[in-house]
């Protein structure tokens, strides 16, 4: 079938928004119509050349809508289901799978960053020549072919661009609360950045009763936005920000610290500004090939621990639903994370306002 969809063909060219062709889904994939597809800092990576990967490539990895075909072997999907996203799909026996990890699965990854299907090949082409899907989904399109395992089906009365949110900054933020951090209620909290996953994880910090909400950003138009979303405080990115916080936390620090950026510079504060004996959670996604200095000997001495959250540690089949059902429960404000919508040719203007950042999250509909 012939298809709209943006497409990357070299960093720092714009999408271009042509028709491309879609082959029918093969064994284990799914045809999703996308109803809706959020404008995230990762895929916008591939843009500058921060992530690497094959061109010309489709990107979108965060998005929704509803299943219009399936392929052979495919049993539990139905034409019609709605269906979140998943950028991360797993295979459900490999080593991390079994050891309920399955965002790290060991079976998908090879062929998600080769930009191909399972079985080394692409669903998209131009005249003949392949066009590359990213993180296997490539929803920047008004359709997609994607594999069965990448589909969560929601129940038809969460909206599917809630669903879309769902499929990216909901789960790695309010994940990497709930699944990585296991944050106390009570407990100190410092985000750095107030984008589409740092507002998450403040929602996700205000789900659990954390006590002190402390959102970082380096507009300071961001400050009203993340008080909206549970932050108790604002402070503007500066070189006092890491003594601001001791401020705030009894001059410990704070007991939590995620770091949403993905700049190294900004995961070394973060390990100033946590006390000792706190967490700091790696949320954003640096630059291939970029190093981060963290010192060995404070983090011997002080006991302060480091760690990565990918997708936040979630397993989607189960997380998805729960917060959807969060969501109809009014416990996690995601109506309020849309803060504009978008045509698909207005993709660049998209980033353009992402970048400019007065936005939360953009949303474009299909």
């Amino acid at each position: 079938m012939k298809i709209q969809a943006a497409v990357l063909y070299a960093p720092g060219v714009p999408f271009a928004i042509e028709p491309l062709d879609l082959a029918s889904p093969r064994y284990g994939e799914v045809l999703v119509r996308v109803v809706a597809a959020g404008v995230c800092h990762s895929d916008w990576h591939l843009m500058t050349g921060a992530t690497a990967h094959t061109m010309p490539v489709v990107a979108g990895h965060e998005g929704a809508g509803v299943v219009e075909a399936v392929g052979p072997g495919v049993e539990r999907l139905r034409i019609g289901d709605h269906v979140a996203l998943n950028w991360a799909p797993s295979c459900g026996t490999c080593f991390y799978c079994l050891h309920d990890r399955p965002s790290l699965c060991g079976t998908f990854v090879e062929p998600i960053w080769a930009g191909t299907m399972l079985d080394g090949t692409t669903r998209l082409s131009k005249d003949g020549d392949p066009v590359y899907h990213f993180s296997a989904l490539a929803c920047f399109a008004d359709h997609a072919v994607v594999p069965a395992a990448a589909c969560v089906p929601l129940d038809k009365a969460v909206p599917l661009p809630i669903a879309a949110l769902i499929g990216c900054a909901v789960t790695t933020g309010v994940g990497a609360v709930l699944n990585t951090a296991q944050v106390r209620p009570g407990s100190s909290v410092a985000v750095y950045g107030a984008g589409g996953v740092g507002l998450s994880i403040i929602m996700g910090a205000k789900l659990v009763g954390a006590g002190r909400i402390i959102a970082i950003d380096t507009r300071e138009a961001k400050g009203d936005m993340a008080r909206s979303f549970g932050a108790t405080d604002f402070l503007p990115a500066g070189p006092d920000t890491v003594d601001s916080i001791r401020r705030m936390t009894s001059g410990r620090g704070a007991d939590y610290v995620f770091e949403a950026v993905g700049l190294p510079l900004v995961q070394e504060e973060c390990l100033a500004a946590v006390r000792p004996g706190g967490t700091v959670v790696l949320a954003g996604v640096a630059p291939m090939g970029s190093g981060t200095n963290l010192p060995g000997a404070i983090i011997t001495r002080q006991e302060k621990t480091i760690t990565g959250t990918y997708y936040g540690s979630a397993n989607p089949a189960r997380d998805f639903p729960l917060y959807a059902d969060l969501y109809r429960q009014g416990r996690l404000d995601l109506d309020r994370l849309i803060s504009h919508t978008y045509r698909l040719d207005q993709i660049n203007e998209a980033y353009a306002d992402m970048l400019n950042g007065g936005v939360a999250r953009g949303l474009i509909l299909l």
